[in-house]
């Protein structure tokens, strides 16, 4: 069966998502569409809006074949660990094609990027030399790749997908990337029928009507959100009251005094961050940063949890089960549809949710985490 991956957040699903969708089905009709998303936070250290559950539940109903979660190291970690991860559950399950959205949509310009980056001996000295006058590594990376290419990627989804190629590359992986041309500008905050997730989000905080932006069937999933300023109390008690930051993951070069600084006068997460931040520190370094001090992900933990210890199924309809009928066999790591203890991974994953779970305090998403078994949709049957 031939197959096609996706790797989103939807953080919410909008109608630039579904155009997303409409295309890859459009190009690949008979395909299987198999989706690799993040749970109840995201790459850039943010709080999904809306849980896991409900995205999977929108995913099948916007005719995704088979929903994947990418496990919480990979999916709140910086562009390059994001994708290893997200990439590396697609090539397990034999994806062939991996369909992204991009502002550049020239994939031979971004495979000669991602090939600068790996190849080209200069890049890591430039790098290194654009570092030391101040840039941040973003700034740095893009200027290098200006030097040595003349080309200019600064845009987040090329950025990203640079990011997919590299993984693509450096590990010898078979699927083949593809990209199509992205519908919104990320820094427009206008709500209109194809508005960003930002835009969206900023917009629901705001109470505002965001119907036109989004197809009508998610509509109903807005409800309960979940906004990053909700958690800000229970960040601040955990700076305040812990010894020693530096243990956490993203926590470097003496930040962690800084925070214990700055946190007393701090009253919101946005404040926080302005007070952290400087050409070295970006805003999402350092969003990803404070999520990992609030749930408790340490480095010893990132470090013994560098490299996928399953393939969690969300969930899929008829297709995607006959999919993975096809291929399980020929998976080298577990395939599981329920919660195992054995999985240092799967054990943070219920850890998160809990904390997830402050705000709302949402019984069934608990339950949801560790007794869901995909009910009847039991993909080993015939």
């Amino acid at each position: 069966m031939s197959s096609v991956g996706i790797i989103c957040e939807y953080n919410p699903f909008h109608n630039g998502h579904l155009y997303h969708l409409n295309k890859i089905k459009e190009l690949y009709k008979d395909d299987t569409i198999i989706l690799v998303l993040s749970g109840n936070y995201t790459e850039r250290g943010d709080f999904s809006i809306i849980d896991k559950w409900k995205k999977t539940e929108i995913a099948k109903l916007a005719g995704i074949d088979l929903i994947v979660e990418l496990p919480f190291p990979f999916a709140t970690s910086s562009a390059d660990y994001f994708s290893y991860g997200a990439i590396s559950i697609l090539e397990n399950l034999k994806v062939e094609k991996l369909v992204f959205g991009s502002e550049e949509n020239n994939i031979d310009d971004l495979i000669e990027i991602a090939k600068c980056q790996i190849d080209n001996e200069d890049f890591d000295k430039l790098v290194k030399i654009y570092s030391k006058f101040g840039y941040n590594y973003p700034t740095a990376l893009s200027n290098a790749v200006k030097d040595l290419t003349g080309k200019i990627v600064n845009a987040p989804n090329d950025l990203l997908g640079v990011s997919y190629i590299k993984t693509i590359l450096e590990n010898n992986y078979k699927i083949k990337p593809i990209c199509i041309k992205r519908t919104n500008d990320y820094h427009d905050k206008e709500i209109k029928e194809i508005s960003s997730a930002t835009a969206i989000r900023e917009a629901l905080k705001e109470k505002r009507n965001i119907k036109e932006a989004v197809p009508e069937f998610v509509n109903k999933y807005l409800t309960d959100l979940h906004f990053k300023e909700d958690y800000f109390k229970f960040l601040k008690y955990k700076i305040i009251t812990e010894k020693d930051l530096s243990i956490y993951q993203d926590v470097t070069e003496g930040i962690d005094l800084k925070l214990k600084k700055v946190i007393n006068d701090s009253y919101s997460y946005e404040e926080l961050i302005e007070k952290l931040k400087s050409k070295r520190y970006t805003y999402n370094k350092l969003s990803r940063m404070l999520l990992h001090i609030l749930v408790g992900f340490t480095k010893e933990m990132a470090k013994n949890m560098k490299n996928l210890e399953y393939i969690r199924i969300l969930g899929f309809n008829d297709k995607g089960r006959k999919y993975l009928n096809s291929i399980k066999k020929d998976v080298e790591i577990p395939i599981i549809s329920k919660f195992i203890r054995d999985y240092d991974m799967l054990k943070l994953e219920l850890d998160t949710t809990i904390i997830y779970n402050l705000i709302n305090n949402d019984k069934k998403l608990i339950e949801e985490e560790y007794k869901n078994h995909l009910r009847s949709e039991n993909y080993d049957k015939d």
